[in-house]
């Protein structure tokens, strides 16, 4: 009388572990179907049943998550024209900007200026120019704090591409919404009547970048718009005033800060904002870990117009304490 139950039981554990299972599809068309234990840089760990296979990353085309339902769209919220699609791998944030989840598969440098050149912008002031890119498709951009410092009339210069040809486009009304001195971080919006909705980029990990793995900036160094300069990781720690940076060798020149540095999955990994003058192949970044906090607290940061100084205020040191010499 057992056996049947026995039977029904392992036909329906079947069918959930087919329900359940992660599939890998791979270059050549085929597929693994498995659980997926671990997600490197470098390859995937699978568990078929029987073995584990690990998957070189450059053999992955895509990840299918048999235990993750698909993302429901968010109500009375419609695709608009001009925006990016999200990628798999990464979730919105607080509706503000975009997160990898997991890792992405790794492309070339020329597959990835094309799908996310658009969302690398210049920004202008009377005094300078620098580079920014947007976070989300409501116009909210990041650049250098260092960039706008001073200023209130900015300009943000957009290269749209339209049937295969790009469309240069200066954006005039743009606030500032949140400043952080310290960290060199600014946050932008583009307020124009007429902007179309933006194409984006996700955050990624500065943290899972390992030293030597390649990396590259697009920015306007020198004014020269939409440069791409591709190079290493030196390190993941170089101390400069206290604050740790992303050492690179792609080539950070004046123009570039505020610029996204992206990893060859398609997501920022810092912000570029200095080099070192005597030397070439010392450039510097601000890691996307400060940049998601500095986003996470943008309250805390807060511009305000009425208000330049908003939102430091320092208060003179109380004075040391002198000691009254009494006449003997």
């Amino acid at each position: 009388m057992l056996r049947p139950r026995l039977v029904v039981s392992a036909l329906l554990a079947c069918g959930l572990y087919s329900a359940l299972a992660d599939t890998v599809e791979l270059k050549d068309k085929g597929a693994v179907t498995g659980k997926v234990l671990a997600e490197k840089r470098d390859h995937i760990a699978v568990d078929i049943g029987y073995t584990v296979l690990v998957i070189p990353r450059n053999q992955v085309v895509k990840i299918v998550r048999g235990d993750v339902p698909a993302p429901a769209s968010q109500p009375g919220r419609k695709s608009k024209p001009g925006a990016a699609s999200v990628a798999d791998t990464a979730e919105p944030k607080s509706g503000f900007y975009t997160a990898a989840v997991k890792a992405a598969p790794v492309r070339t440098v020329l597959e990835l200026v094309s799908q996310i050149g658009e969302a690398v912008v210049q920004v202008r002031t009377p005094s300078g120019l620098g580079s920014g890119f947007f976070l989300n498709e409501d116009g909210f951009l990041i650049t250098n704090f260092h960039v706008i410092e001073g200023e209130t009339q900015i300009s943000v210069e957009v290269y749209h591409q339209k049937d295969g040809q790009l469309d240069r486009k200066s954006y005039k009304q743009v606030r500032i919404i949140a400043l952080n001195k310290f960290a060199d971080l600014a946050l932008l919006q583009v307020e124009d009547k007429d902007a179309p909705r933006f194409r984006f980029v996700p955050l990624g990990s500065a943290d899972a970048l390992s030293v030597g793995e390649r990396v590259f900036a697009i920015g306007s160094p020198l004014g020269l718009e939409r440069t791409v300069t591709e190079g290493i990781v030196s390190t993941k720690t170089r101390e400069v005033g206290g604050q740790l940076y992303l050492q690179t060798t792609a080539q950070i020149n004046p123009g570039n800060s505020g610029g996204p540095l992206f990893n060859l999955s398609g997501e920022v990994t810092g912000v570029t904002n200095m080099k070192v003058t005597a030397g070439e192949g010392l450039g510097f970044a601000i890691p996307v870990e400060t940049v998601r906090y500095f986003l996470d607290h943008r309250d805390a940061f807060a511009y305000s117009n009425e208000n330049p100084s908003n939102p430091y205020r320092y208060l003179e040191p109380p004075s040391r304490t002198r000691q009254t010499q009494v006449d003997e």
